[in-house]
């Protein structure tokens, strides 16, 4: 009797690709898709790791060409020096474009007000959606995840928003068989996630595969900090800490970056790739919840923001 081998028995197949191969190939795919469809993509760029691995698939995807998107950051003004250092060399190294909306700017021209507990990254929303009008951009990537934050869970990987850059989750549209509908009328345009179904696991594995450079604030350091509401902030202009709060020299990571303001370190030794996996692979918590103060805000805190035009 002859056996039939069905179709979706790969296992043992040498052409089976990897779960990292799998995830890098819809990433390239995505980046060809919205090269192919769209006019004035850009890529948010801010020295964190996503962004990082965001910028080498994006690399990948064009290869040997140069990457036909120009980059995107939102500075609060509040940024680690040690992320913006990273930023700017890796600009410069891949000899890139990259438009830096700063908040500071609009806080000293009067569009935006300090807010009184000193975090900037809820005024990020307003610079981020008119940097979007002034040029144009029809499409802009970012590196959020499903697995970050139950808002984002809720998102496509291609988001649409309209003339005043909000979401509305009711306008998601469908995307069976990794068909992505980029149509979108005047003046709206579409958010673009290629890092959609990866995980915080995912990430760190690949960076560790592809030996991409990330900033040292990401490994074991010795760091002056201090708790406010059972995270560890760090020391700086943007307000902390106040006089009730006493600094100490810890040893810690950071497993998210964004404003100072807000964002938690976390204890640590882990001074490699190989032990920053084994730590995150045993933790419980996902990375925006143990260090991100403004996912903290509301239960719906970071909803209302996408809704009005963050990301």
């Amino acid at each position: 009797m002859t056996t039939v081998a069905h179709a979706h028995d790969t296992t043992d197949s040498p052409f089976a690709l990897s779960h990292l191969d799998s995830l890098e190939s819809e990433a390239v795919h995505i980046f060809r898709e919205v090269a192919g469809e769209f006019e004035r993509p850009v890529i948010l760029f801010s020295g964190g790791k996503d962004s990082i691995v965001m910028l080498h698939l994006a690399l990948k995807a064009f290869a040997p060409a140069p990457v036909p998107f120009t980059l995107l950051h939102v500075d609060t003004g509040h940024n680690f020096p040690e992320v913006l250092e990273y930023r700017d060399r890796v600009v410069a190294e891949h000899g890139l474009r990259l438009h830096v909306a700063s908040v500071q700017e609009y806080i000293d021209a009067g569009k935006l007000r300090e807010r009184p507990d000193g975090t900037r990254n809820p005024l990020q929303t307003v610079p981020l959606t008119e940097a979007i009008q002034q040029h144009r951009f029809d499409a802009v990537f970012g590196g959020g995840r499903r697995d970050e934050e139950k808002a984002r869970a809720k998102e496509r990987v291609f988001s649409l928003r309209d003339e005043f850059s909000q979401w509305d989750p009711r306008r998601q549209r469908p995307e069976l068989w990794q068909l992505y509908n980029g149509r979108h009328a005047p003046g709206e345009h579409v958010r673009v996630f290629p890092l959609s179904n990866w995980t915080e696991l995912d990430v760190w594995q690949y960076i560790q595969r592809e030996k991409i450079d990330l900033p040292e604030i990401y490994f074991a350091h010795e760091r002056e900090v201090f708790q406010r509401n059972g995270m560890w902030l760090t020391a700086g202009d943007w307000g902390g800490p106040k006089d009730t709060e006493s600094v100490e020299t810890r040893l810690v990571r950071y497993r998210t970056v964004g404003d100072m303001s807000c964002t938690g370190a976390v204890d640590s030794d882990a001074t490699t790739l190989e032990a920053v996996i084994t730590e995150i692979a045993a933790s419980r918590l996902t990375e925006r919840g143990a260090t991100r103060a403004d996912d903290k805000m509301s239960e719906a805190a970071m909803e209302d923001r996408k809704r009005e035009g963050y990301f």
